[in-house]
């Protein structure tokens, strides 16, 4: 299945907290939308593996994923090396997106630093044919992305661009919710440790921010994203 846009998350939930109104929004109008996983996220202080492969599965049925996959590499621990490279480099060869969305360029958790630069250099390596991966056995042909774009996470990161996802925050906002053991709710389980993200005010924060880029460019919700390059337009009359 070749993917319209693949947006690839450290931990599963990285994806929902961020992007998951702008993936929603592409998914009404057409779209095939997949994600990828780099870890199962299981040194979470709550829940486990297990159970946030479910949440994870939830999620994506939430948002109407046409795929989605996890990498298995070690939370905390993954390195931006040949060998992770070669692995995200084989599902950007099957699938074949036109568009990456990745992690934050700089955050509070280092796998989210770590995971953007990650992702970054496998989507221009996998353009290189002397580069050879083989995926069951069968070779792959070179794919290079044409954009990779990085969302927002935990710091207040200025965006270069934004995305009106007016009508689609209520999905992402759902999505989020399928992360049960992670985040606020108030049927949570007494005795669960708390962390930064399982707080009622973090759960509210994730609103905020669509509310505010949204007032900003005159729309209801938005969602930020950060360039590594010029973004262009075809004419000055498409810009909102």
């Amino acid at each position: 299945m070749k993917l319209d846009i693949l947006a690839v998350g450290a931990h599963p939930d990285d994806i929902e907290l961020s992007c998951a109104g702008t993936l929603a929004k592409e998914i009404a109008a057409g779209k095939k939308v997949g994600v990828l996983d780099l870890t199962r996220g299981e040194l979470g202080s709550r829940g486990s593996a297990e159970i946030r492969d479910q949440e994870a599965a939830e999620a994506s049925k939430i948002l109407g994923l046409h795929v989605r996959e996890n990498l298995g590499f070690r939370d905390g621990f993954f390195s931006n090396d040949e060998i992770h490279q070669k692995e995200i480099i084989k599902v950007i060869r099957k699938y074949q997106p036109e568009i990456v969305l990745c992690n934050a360029i700089d955050d509070r958790h280092i796998d989210h630093g770590k995971g953007s630069k990650l992702t970054s250099d496998a989507c221009f390596l996998s353009g290189l044919r002397r580069i050879e991966t083989k995926l069951n056995g069968v070779s792959q042909k070179e794919w290079r992305p044409k954009h990779v774009y990085h969302y927002i996470q935990w710091k207040e990161i200025k965006p270069d661009f934004v995305v009106d996802i007016t009508g689609f925050n209520d999905i992402k906002m759902a999505s989020v919710r399928a992360y049960k053991t992670q985040f606020f709710s108030d049927k949570g389980k007494p005795g669960e440790p708390q962390t930064p993200i399982s707080n009622k005010n973090f759960y509210d924060s994730i609103n905020y921010r669509a509310r505010n880029l949204g007032r900003l460019i005159g729309v209801d919700y938005a969602e930020g994203y950060t360039t590594e390059r010029y973004v262009a337009v075809d004419s000055i009359t498409n810009l909102i």
